[in-house]
């Protein structure tokens, strides 16, 4: 007898367990890599047998960090109900849902992520009744193109007698530095290299002036690279190129600034009226007998309208 009921206990279990295995499919992504200050999308998906028949709430949670800790993001609707996500969606929210609930989609869309955003996720469902639950983690990764910050000389700490020229730079993953010279070899132990945060890190090496140091960064995202001291032969083409510029601009403006005197100086030689026309002004020559002559007949001339007669004498 007890053999008997054993055995039906046993494939109860088995039976119940199998069904609560089968009954939950829910698929994420491991990894999600997004760059700094763009739009992530955490992929979540979920399926379960009485999807199509259940009416009761979806609730979807999603919690940072760690398994149990408090969801940061929350919403619940009936599956059954036809009404718009208007808690679980919207373009104004740090994090909404991406997707549908009621499809099966539980994707979370977070928008300009920072560095702090990365870490693991948790994505979580839950339905009305008793073990109705499933839950899976997904893990985002933000990264940053490698570029250097700064490359400068420290002076020697108190303790210390030696300059050091240093290269701080950011990047995720985190990036290799490599330090270039062009009159000697650095050894391992002249370099020391320190992260500064989760994505900055600085490292130094030994300076003595007028030496020559490239910094050089590098990450699966790119590189890059800066000499000290600055190679001045750019700022040098930029300030002539500059300067031509500026000198082509003066004279433009010369230019412009003469030909508007020029017209302002034709326009006030200009008869007030606008009438072009000259006036004819007559001479007449003659020798110093006729003088007295042209005299007496020079006032009945002038009374002439528009001429004009003047005596010239001749010695």
């Amino acid at each position: 007898m007890w053999q008997q009921t054993d055995c039906v206990c046993l494939i109860l279990s088995a039976i119940i367990t199998g069904s609560l295995s089968v009954s939950w499919d829910m698929k994420v992504s491991p990894v999600v890599s997004v760059p700094r200050g763009e739009d992530a999308v955490l992929s979540c998906f979920f399926t379960h047998p009485g999807q199509q028949d259940y009416s009761g709430l979806i609730t979807v949670k999603w919690l940072a960090r760690e398994s149990n800790a408090p969801p940061f993001f929350k919403c619940s609707l009936r599956n059954d109900s036809k009404e718009e996500l208007k808690d679980c969606s919207g373009s104004g929210l740090k994090q909404s849902l991406k997707g549908d609930p009621r499809q099966g989609d539980l994707s979370l869309i977070m928008r300009k992520i920072h560095m702090a955003d990365s870490g693991p996720y948790f994505c979580r469902v839950e339905l009305d009744g008793v073990w109705q639950y499933e839950q899976k983690e997904t893990r985002l990764l933000v990264t940053v193109k490698p570029q250097i910050l700064s490359l400068s000389v420290v002076e020697p700490s108190s303790g210390s007698t030696t300059r050091r020229l240093k290269c701080e730079v950011e990047g995720n993953p985190p990036p290799t530095i490599t330090w270039l010279s062009d009159s000697r070899h650095l050894s391992t132990d002249q370099v020391f290299t320190s992260p500064v945060s989760l994505e900055r890190l600085f490292s130094s090496v030994p300076y003595v002036e007028g030496e020559v140091f490239t910094c050089r960064v590098e990450n699966i995202l790119g590189g890059a690279e800066r000499r000290y001291p600055a190679d001045n032969t750019l700022i040098i083409t930029l300030s002539v190129c500059g300067l031509i510029v500026l000198l082509l601009l003066c004279a433009g403006i010369i230019c412009c600034r003469r030909r508007v005197l020029n017209r302002r100086l034709q326009s006030s030689d200009s008869p007030a009226g606008g009438d072009g026309e000259l006036q004819l002004v007559y001479t007449t020559v003659s020798p110093k007998t006729q003088h007295e002559s042209l005299k007496s007949s020079n006032s009945r001339h002038l009374e002439e309208e528009g001429v004009v007669y003047s005596p010239v004498n001749i010695q």
